[in-house]
């Protein structure tokens, strides 16, 4: 088998039955899922400053492993069609939103003189594991907020995902952004959680505010996406619900044999 394509099998979401792609993905979204971890930690400043050179050497191996995924998928994605083309190919790939995510987890070791810090940007790497499972058969329950809850329960799992990344990503721009015009107020990303709460809930208690332009800005986007965001599950179990009474109202489905009612 070709190598090249072999490397981009395995990079790719893991296909039925591939071993190591599988365990590949189950890996790399395991070190994301620390290295947010790592980023909340560092930011709480009686943690990070008993073990600093652990933070240190921890970011480091990290951005090696993403830094030599990256070049992989680099080079190996000329496997697909769609990139088949040795340099137009790699730079069409290189400017999807993903492969841009990618690059912006890992810049900020490599450029130190770069103001922002984009680490925050590897838990967007997360929506690859975004999966919309497929829905089983509707159950016979008389409970009809159970019957719609239960299947509307992947849009619904997605649309909790999507919240919370959005509340974690908030809480991280708002930190860099506002921490140094106000240490108490956003003095950790946990502590940024409670102005992002609060923002992308509508409820505004006004307690915490942005002053610095960036925050305001940051504000303002997270404000106008909280209304949308939380619309969502209303919209998903609405739909459920006018599912549900147009499938009661169908006639029973029987067979054409003997004339017994089939189950749905």
């Amino acid at each position: 088998m070709n190598i090249k394509r072999r490397v981009h099998e395995i990079l790719e979401v893991a296909a039925p039955g591939d071993r190591a792609s599988r365990a590949f993905d189950v890996f790399i979204l395991s070190l994301i899922g620390l290295n947010v971890l790592a980023l909340i930690l560092e930011t709480i400043e009686p943690i990070y400053t008993k073990c600093p050179r652990l933070f240190f050497a921890f970011e480091a191996a990290s951005v090696a492993i993403f830094t030599a995924e990256y070049l992989l998928r680099i080079w190996s994605c000329t496997s697909a069609r769609e990139y088949a083309s040795p340099v137009r190919g790699r730079l069409r790939f290189a400017v999807t939103p993903l492969a841009l995510i990618d690059l912006l987890a890992i810049l900020p070791f490599y450029v130190p003189f770069v103001a922002l810090d984009l680490r925050f940007f590897r838990a967007v790497r997360l929506l690859r594991i975004l999966r919309l499972a497929k829905l089983g058969r509707y159950s016979q329950a008389l409970r009809t907020i159970g019957r719609v809850v239960s299947a509307k329960r992947a849009e619904l799992g997605v649309t909790v995902f999507i919240l919370l990344l959005l509340l974690l990503i908030s809480s991280c721009m708002m930190y860099f952004a506002e921490h140094d015009a106000q240490p108490q107020a956003f003095s950790s990303i946990p502590a940024a959680m409670w102005w992002a709460v609060v923002t992308l809930t509508t409820v505004g208690y006004g307690d915490v505010c942005p002053t610095t332009l960036a925050g305001k800005l940051v504000g303002a986007v997270m404000a106008v996406l909280g209304i949308g965001m939380l619309a969502l599950p209303t919209g998903i179990l609405g739909a459920g619900f006018l599912a549900e009474m147009q499938k009661r109202k169908r006639p029973p489905k029987t067979c054409p044999h003997c004339g017994k009612q089939l189950p749905e």
